[in-house]
């Protein structure tokens, strides 16, 4: 009998057990699609496969996107890289353009803005992108830096917001080769976060220092997250960098829909 209510009580104990460990293991998450696009122009010589491959390589080095779907697109591609099918399930999009803006469809343009005003998708703009129809699109405003210059010689980022989930395992300070530096003001719409600035060195021996990384959320009444990189000049090997490609995976991460 005292055996009998031994096993009883053990087996009651590994039911309750196994409940509590079963209702405490998270769901897995859904896989979700990231899209890198870019528009082929980037020196072959320092991005091989381009620009977009090599942001896809740091984000697929990642742990948080292992399950995910990561895609390179290119303005080269059917639909400019972006179908509508494939738009209808990106979940966040990151665009680098320089030399090809107004080859952009401004019917591919509508349907990214639409998608991201209705809180389906994050977007990061990057470097010279500023003037992409996209960005200029979810932004509504000029997307225009007071200067443009190929003065400088590197540019030593800083963390400013190290609250920020942008700023997470990034250095407090590193430096990276920029041959390209935008000057402030942005005109872009107020309430963004500045998480990042730039102090660059330029050939004279002087210093200018700028805001590198904004970020906005519900900016023009959008659902969405919006997160614009300012470095990233093409004849520069930047997104190679551990420290920058930390920053765009925590950027993807961050516009990601919730």
């Amino acid at each position: 009998m005292k055996t009998l209510l031994t096993l009883t009580a053990t087996l009651s104990a590994a039911i309750l057990f196994t409940a509590c460990t079963t209702t405490s293991v998270a769901a897995p998450q859904k896989p979700r699609t990231i899209v890198v696009w870019s528009e082929g122009t980037a020196p072959t010589n320092i991005y091989p496969k381009d620009i977009n491959a090599a942001i896809v390589e740091g984000l697929k080095a990642d742990k948080r996107f292992a399950n995910d779907t990561i895609i390179a697109a290119s303005i080269n591609d059917p639909d400019q890289g972006i179908t509508d099918a494939l738009l209808a399930k990106t979940d966040v999009l990151l665009w680098w353009g320089h030399k090809k803006h107004a080859k952009v469809s401004d019917d591919l343009t509508a349907k990214i803005k639409q998608r991201w005003m209705d809180g389906k998708m994050g977007f990061i703009g990057l470097h010279s992108a500023h003037y992409a129809k996209p960005n200029k699109a979810l932004m509504g405003t000029a997307c225009s830096f007071s200067c443009y210059k190929t003065d400088s010689t590197s540019t030593k980022v800083t963390v400013t917001d190290k609250n920020h989930p942008i700023a997470a395992g990034v250095a407090e300070t590193f430096t990276v080769e920029n041959g390209e530096r935008y000057g402030d003001p942005y005109i872009v719409p107020a309430g963004f976060t500045c998480v990042f600035e730039g102090l660059s060195s330029l050939k004279d021996g002087k210093t200018d220092n700028a805001k590198m990384v904004f970020a906005w959320e519900n900016v023009n009444n959008s659902k969405s997250r919006f997160v614009y990189f300012q470095l990233g000049h093409e004849t520069n090997p930047i997104y190679f960098d551990p420290n920058i490609r930390k920053i765009l995976a925590n950027a993807t991460e961050w516009v990601m829909p919730k």
